[in-house]
């Protein structure tokens, strides 16, 4: 009973979805599709506002797959390329999609957030998930043989009660599961910060490369440049957390002051107008020991969060949503299948996230920046590189070799740079050790 003595709200079903991010909302309309009876359970009520507006082109034929396509390009920007601007080369290189290794996926979209997680909470509704907003799950219990039981409250202040065969955790950086069993860890090798806005009356491409996303490298990180459809762009500065402590000044004036250290974005912003408010957030990279059990699996940033440098958060989550779709199916139809195909759902979206961060973490270093500023398509070196940009991560495609043959010549490079190849791995090494948390 609850409080005032109404019945405690109930209910069964063969799937329980907790967050309705573009994780939670893909497998949920996935499994509805499937004849599952799936309850998607959402905090908050759409639309709400979400960082992480540029999709990679592999997210594409997810939207096909989901039925959304065509409400996505209504909204979205097309995105045909990534500009990389080195004030160290003092130069800036524009890499086209549709120069990778596949030219099937040429383009993909900056989003807003708000309206993209919308369409995709909307869609699972129509394919028959039972949404339900406004209603934040905080207690679960796994310890069952043939259910998991799940508390929350919703937004009348009602306690709602679900019995469910499987658990998805979609909870994002919230990771209901991995703070439950205490296995979230901060990426040791990684370390960053961030502060982000919107502006509008920003400088632009024109033609079909208005809507390309732009990174600025700088002293103390990197820019990103993120047009939207609506004329407003999204502004972000990644940091090490070291730079971001040494604030003084409110929020709002230390991020201008930061743009101001980055020539090449304060002459793209010299004449915007910042239109939202500044916002932090620290604890930036980490993973979880596990992404899977029994009756559950944690799906993108539910498990592990990487640096936004290469645009990869919302495809992963979808992503991983699509591959988790079929383990759960697996699990409650084929149970004897369910070991096997859980820990191929693990080894399969580790790798996707660990070829990122190959590069992530050697995104500041000279070597890196002499490679991107100066691409070469020897033995379509610079193809395969391009494909992982685009998110081609996970298909089966022949670009291993041309991979391991680009990190052959980053090393040389490295090598042949001694000095300062020594001096960022100290510069980074010495960032990395510092603590993160309330850093904005």
């Amino acid at each position: 009973m609850n409080e005032d003595g109404t019945p405690l709200a109930e209910t069964d079903c063969d799937v329980l979805v907790v967050g309705g991010g573009p994780a939670g909302s893909t497998i949920a309309a996935l499994l509805a599709e499937r004849g599952q009876r799936v309850v998607l359970a959402e905090k908050d009520r759409h639309p709400r506002f979400h960082i992480g507006e540029s999709l990679l082109p592999l997210n594409v034929p997810l939207l096909e797959k989901l039925g959304v396509k065509d409400e996505v390009d209504k909204i979205g920007m097309p995105k045909y390329g990534a500009e990389f601007v080195s004030y160290y080369h003092n130069k800036a290189v524009t890499f086209q999609f549709a120069s990778a290794w596949d030219k099937e996926f040429p383009s993909s979209y900056q989003v807003r957030r708000a309206d993209f997680d919308h369409i995709l909470i909307k869609n699972a509704a129509a394919k028959g998930a039972e949404v339900i907003e406004e209603c934040a799950v905080t207690e679960v219990d796994l310890d069952h043989d043939d259910h998991v039981i799940a508390k929350g409250r919703d937004a009348q202040g009602r306690a709602r009660t679900w019995r469910a065969k499987f658990l998805v955790d979609a909870t994002g950086r919230d990771t209901l599961l991995a703070n439950k069993f205490d296995i979230k860890r901060r990426d040791k090798r990684h370390n960053s910060a961030a502060l982000f806005g919107h502006f509008t009356g920003a400088k632009r491409f024109e033609g079909k490369a208005e809507g390309n996303i732009s990174l600025f490298w700088f002293d103390h990180g990197w820019f990103w440049f993120i047009p939207l459809a609506d004329g407003t762009t999204s502004v972000g500065a990644v940091c090490w957390p070291e730079y971001i402590k040494s604030r003084k000044t409110d929020l709002k004036t230390f991020f201008m002051d930061t743009i101001a250290l980055c020539p090449g974005m304060t002459e793209r912003l010299k004449d915007a107008t910042l239109v939202s408010e500044v916002t932090g957030t620290g604890n930036y990279s980490y993973v979880s020991d596990r992404m899977a059990g029994r009756n559950y699996i944690m799906l993108g940033d539910a498990f592990a969060f990487v640096d936004p440098l290469f645009s990869t958060g919302v495809y992963l989550a979808m992503n991983s949503a699509f591959l988790g779709a079929d383990v759960v199916t697996t699990c409650l139809e084929q149970p004897a299948r369910a070991a096997k195909a859980l820990k191929q759902f693990d080894a399969q979206i580790r790798h996707g996230i660990n070829t990122y961060k190959w590069y992530i973490y050697r995104s500041t270093t000279p070597a890196l920046r002499n490679l991107l500023m100066v691409p070469r398509n020897t033995f379509r070196i610079e193809e395969a590189v391009l494909s992982v940009l685009a998110g081609d991560v996970f298909r089966p495609i022949p670009i291993r070799t041309r991979l391991l043959a680009f990190k052959v010549v980053y090393y040389l490079n490295s090598i042949g740079i001694l000095k300062s190849t020594i001096a960022a791995w100290k510069m980074r090494r010495h960032h990395v050790r510092q603590p993160t948390g309330g850093v904005a």
